[in-house]
């Protein structure tokens, strides 16, 4: 029996945050309130919600020293507004499905254990993930949950696309490119047939989801061909706190010069490299926009970053072997004119043209009229995507 009015509560969990929204199933799905907890780990962590109701807006410091604690001031706070009878379902974003899971479905105790066998594919938000589902089966046994994984959008990439020049071996084991961001590219290929009809959305597109993590994908006949992420998340370009791509030589001669083991290597690239360390003061691309005049640093770290992603742009567009559209999403792909401009700088050969007044008030298209590239800026909804996810999947849609 399908519920009257089905809520979803969406689940976004990350190294250090876990972000939530509540959904209402209609045509179109309404948010009713979003939040999360930021800062896991450290100290003045903090819990913020924001609802239609004035009264669910808060923002408070709370101690959460990991993630056991801070999914419990969720779900304390959920039981103590009474929200539990009003939730339907629970969806989770899970980055990792490995060869196996790749499509949407709903979490059983035989899903989490092989799930658990996959954490070593991405030990950095594999057992967070698997923590926050157990978590709310043992509070809420009878609330069904959905995971919906980050890989689906590039599960069927091209074989060439897909393997890893290693020993062919491991390709048994499942090592392969992946490719990661699928549910933001899902979302920005669906608004892109909205925006620009589903002509657009079938042409070559390369989507640029920029934020904290950051990669890009080429697409084509609206299926991921080439993405720069990889076997984990770590690879492509730099990020706020990732190497991105690597000479792997470089592990053995940490190993032989500083002692690096696996863990050390492994902490260095994913929270210690990217724009932090480079500017060696931040992992923020605004914080390092607004010093890259007084700090050298500052200004190299946004540079590599910019330099980098022109040059996965021109990488794809001959995979794709043109272009006609490019889309920026993410924190830094939505509200970071300069870096827009600084990374389309010089790849007029492409066709690409900003304009620079739609450019720098954040416009849905950014690009001369005369480009032979659209180039659009478009706000990507991961949380969105989750939700409309659950409903298909237990099947009560949400459209009635």
């Amino acid at each position: 029996m399908k519920p009257v009015n089905p809520r979803i509560l969406t689940i976004n969990g990350g190294s250090s945050s876990i972000k939530f929204a509540v959904f209402e199933a209609g045509d179109p799905l309404r948010r009713i309130l979003e939040g999360g907890v930021e800062r896991i780990g450290l100290p003045e962590a903090t819990f913020v919600v924001k609802g239609l109701n004035q009264m669910d807006n808060f923002s408070r410091l709370v101690t959460a020293p990991d993630h056991t604690v801070a999914v419990c001031i969720l779900m304390d706070w959920i039981e103590e507004r009474s929200r539990l009878d009003a939730l339907t379902a629970v969806g989770h974003r899970v980055v990792h499905g490995g060869p196996k899971y790749s499509r949407p479905q709903r979490i059983t105790a035989e899903m989490v254990e092989e799930l658990r066998q996959l954490s070593p594919f991405d030990p950095e938000h594999m057992p967070e993930e698997i923590l926050l589902t157990e978590a709310f089966h043992r509070r809420f046994p009878d609330l069904p949950q959905v995971a919906c994984f980050d890989t689906d959008f590039h599960h069927d990439l091209p074989r060439v696309a897909r393997l890893l020049p290693i020993p062919r071996r491991y390709e048994a084991q499942g090592v392969r490119r992946y490719g990661f961001h699928g549910l933001s590219y899902a979302f920005l290929m669906r608004e892109l047939a909205r925006l620009g009809g589903m002509e657009a959305a079938q042409d070559r597109v390369i989507l640029a989801h920029l934020g904290n993590g950051a990669s890009l994908a080429a697409v084509r006949d609206g299926k991921s061909i080439d993405t720069s992420m990889s076997f984990t998340p770590t690879a492509g370009v730099p990020m706020s706190t990732r190497s991105g791509d690597l000479d792997p030589g470089l592990v053995w001669y940490l190993a032989r010069t500083e002692g690096f083991d696996a863990k050390r290597f492994n902490e260095m690239v994913n929270f210690q490299s990217g724009l932090l360390g480079v500017s060696e003061t931040s992992s923020d691309m605004h914080d390092l926009l607004d010093h890259e005049t007084q700090d050298v640093r500052a200004a190299e770290a946004v540079a590599l970053f910019c330099y980098q992603i022109k040059k996965w742009i021109g990488a794809f567009a001959a995979a794709l072997s043109g272009l006609d559209t490019l889309v920026f999403a993410g924190g830094i792909g939505e509200k970071a004119p300069v870096v827009r401009a600084r990374i389309c700088e010089g790849l007029g050969f492409l066709g690409i043209e900003l304009e620079e007044k739609r450019n720098a008030a954040n416009e849905g298209v950014i690009s001369i009229d005369s480009s032979r590239v659209m180039v659009r800026v478009i706000h990507t909804d991961e949380e969105l995507m989750i939700a409309e996810t659950v409903c298909d999947t237990l099947g009560f849609g949400s459209k009635e």
